[in-house]
């Protein structure tokens, strides 16, 4: 249920987006990227907050090796997803991991622009619960800093971005369909943050898995076909240029009765990334 790439035969949600876009997105012509379903593609320098998370070694070449999402929250800080860094998603124990990197400054996975960056140090969140994805957040400190100006602000717990219908944008390089259609070039959708009783119904705590709305918040589309998916993990949940979230799980990509799940970012210890905010 989780929504990184490696676990795509059981995860999660597809940037299927209709062609109005939140507010934040800026967005390129659709014709920049022909595999977008309904989607759109954007700039990577109006979005520069946006990385991706890879590994050439455990997931091959031909998009860089991109695995998960990841945002840039200071200048050598990126949170993902907990569940990207875990051993079911790698293949391997993290400890044996000789390649992860972040992917910084490039849209298109094909490109060689942007920066390639090693990872020197991964921290999981000590509340995380992998039983339940509560608490799904890990923190990737850099082996060299980006610019100051290209990290993202969090929302804080009192901010109206967290507020029922708001209007939000995910960003990914997910699958755009749930059907193992990958792009290359990093797309963003529209959805709107729904109540914590509409996510309750659809997690109740059955097989769809339970929704904590302590740790988590859910956005989507009632009418179904706005969403992330595999490969979306780990990326951001954003409204007006603050972070409220990262994709985290959900079932199925897209349905209107089940929306994606996201990583509360009020909920998580800013001391997890080294500030105390």
């Amino acid at each position: 249920m989780c929504r990184s790439y490696a676990r795509s035969l059981v995860g999660v949600v597809a940037l299927t987006a209709a062609a109005t876009v939140a507010p934040q997105v800026s967005v390129a012509p659709a014709a920049a990227d022909s595999v977008v379903i309904g989607g759109q593609p954007v700039e990577i320098s109006k979005t520069p907050w946006v990385v991706a998370v890879a590994s050439r070694d455990r997931f091959g070449g031909t998009r860089a090796g991109q695995f998960c999402g990841g945002v840039l929250v200071a200048p050598d800080k990126v949170v993902t997803a907990a569940h990207c860094v875990s051993q079911d998603v790698l293949g391997v124990p993290l400890g044996r991991m000789s390649d992860l990197k972040v992917i910084a400054g490039r849209s298109d996975l094909r490109e060689a622009d942007g920066k390639e960056i090693p990872v020197s140090a991964v921290r999981v969140n000590p509340e995380y619960n992998a039983s339940t994805n509560s608490g799904d957040v890990a923190v990737l400190t850099l082996s060299s800093a980006r610019p100051a100006d290209d990290a993202i602000a969090i929302a804080g717990k009192t901010d109206t971005a967290y507020e029922s219908g708001t209007l939000a944008a995910v960003y990914g390089w997910g699958d755009t369909t749930g059907g193992g259609a990958y792009p290359y070039a990093l797309r963003a959708a529209p959805v709107g943050v729904l109540p914590d009783a509409a996510c309750e119904r659809a997690y109740p705590g059955f097989t769809n898995g339970r929704y904590t709305a302590a740790t988590m918040l859910c956005a989507g589309d009632p009418a179904g076909g706005h969403d992330a998916c595999q490969g979306d993990s780990g990326g951001p949940l954003v409204v007006g240029g603050r972070l409220i979230g990262l994709v985290s799980w959900g079932s199925g990509c897209g349905q209107a009765r089940n929306p994606g799940v996201y990583t509360r970012m009020s909920a998580v210890s800013p001391q997890l990334w080294g500030t105390t905010g």
